[in-house]
């Protein structure tokens, strides 16, 4: 399976929910338009939960997004990693750096943010 993504946003919150394959190649480029799409927005939420494979590109991928949200004054929430993913950012000490959060803060992100909503797919072959 490869990667797809589908983007909910608010006025100033996106979610990003990743299913399929985050490797090397045209999914990790489909993420990083994705995210670097969003340049208008306070928070990018990736939500790994349906995520089947994880690759040393993918971390790079995500240690680099974390880099440009936070130069761009955005933050960037990896949200309820599926088993593999968790394992692979613990492995790889990246917890420690990159922001994992629960599904409550996310929950607590879009109540204080305003409701307009937009949803978007976008899927890698």
């Amino acid at each position: 399976m490869s990667l797809h993504i589908k983007m909910e946003q608010t006025r100033d919150v996106a979610v990003l929910q990743c299913c399929g394959r985050l490797v090397r190649g045209e999914a990790l480029r489909l993420l990083e338009d994705a995210v670097t799409s969003l340049s208008r927005q306070r928070v990018v939420v990736l939500d790994l939960s349906e995520v089947e494979m994880l690759d040393c590109g993918a971390l790079g991928m995500l240690v680099f997004l974390h880099k440009w949200t936070r130069s761009s004054g955005i933050q960037l929430k990896l949200v309820n990693p599926s088993r593999l993913a968790r394992e692979m950012l613990m492995r790889t000490r990246l917890m420690s750096v990159l922001h994992v959060s629960s599904i409550d803060d996310v929950v607590d992100i879009f109540c204080g943010s305003h409701r307009t909503t937009k949803n978007v797919d976008r899927a890698a072959a």
